[in-house]
């Protein structure tokens, strides 16, 4: 699967009820929750001496990609275009 599909699949699963502002806010709301919940996972493990459930960090991750592409879709950017031009 390339990244502009992926970006497609994941929109399905998107809330299309909401103005484009709305949508911006919500989505980089949300992957800032996400990348903390994925950063809460390490600190557990580096700092409190929890055992690492990569598992955990997997779905996490994902959530952050969730929200990525949908904050890229909501500002027209194909997700393609994001990791290329990190890249």
């Amino acid at each position: 699967m390339n990244l502009n599909d992926y970006q497609a699949q994941a929109a399905s699963f998107a809330n299309h009820d909401m103005d484009v502002e709305k949508a911006i806010s919500v989505w980089a709301l949300g992957l800032c929750g996400e990348s903390g919940e994925t950063a809460d996972h390490i600190k557990k493990w580096i700092g409190h001496g929890h055992e690492l459930d990569l598992e955990k960090v997997e779905k996490e991750l994902g959530d952050v990609l969730w929200y990525v592409s949908m904050l890229a879709q909501s500002l027209g950017i194909p997700l393609q275009n994001v990791a290329e031009q990190n890249i």
